[in-house]
């Protein structure tokens, strides 16, 4: 098996094959990662709660999506 960085993320080709379009794509990317998937939990939960929230553009902004 092959030595892969530690900050790149495979794509399986059947996810690779399958996606229609570069939106899909984003989606299972942004989908496979833990720490993304925690912030926008703990968010949800915790900092819109309290009314603490960040704004969507800045949390995107973070990240690297385009909205």
């Amino acid at each position: 098996m092959s030595k892969v960085a530690k900050d790149v993320l495979e794509i399986p080709t059947p996810v690779w094959e399958s996606a229609e379009t570069k939106e899909e794509l984003d989606d299972w990317l942004l989908a496979q990662n833990p720490k993304l998937i925690r912030q926008l939990r703990r968010i949800r939960t915790d900092e819109d709660a309290a009314g603490k929230g960040k704004p969507l553009s800045e949390v995107a902004r973070r990240w690297n999506i385009n909205l």
